[in-house]
């Protein structure tokens, strides 16, 4: 049997945030969805400089669950840079 889902603790988002290159090369529908807890964690560790221990501690998540959030973030950021894919953030 699984285990119960833990409550992730992130900032309030008003409806959600899209970013896309000015290029505009991507064509229709190509987006990368980034969950809030994704980018919560990439705020703290990569803007606020707070350790994977430290997220995990405020985002009452384990520090492994912060390591996976990062790895999954900056992996559709990445490739949204490099294919001129729109992010859009939204809590899921």
């Amino acid at each position: 049997m699984p285990r119960n889902k833990k409550e992730k603790i992130c900032r309030c988002l008003e409806g959600e945030i899209c970013y896309s290159s000015v290029d505009k090369k991507g064509t229709e529908g190509e987006i990368n969805i980034i969950e809030l807890a994704e980018f919560e964690a990439m705020r703290l560790c990569d803007l606020e400089g707070k350790s994977q221990i430290e997220a995990g501690v405020i985002m009452n998540i384990s520090r492994g669950t912060v390591q996976r959030l990062l790895e999954i973030g900056r992996k559709k950021i990445i490739d949204s840079l490099l294919n001129c894919k729109c992010i859009k953030v939204k809590k899921l």
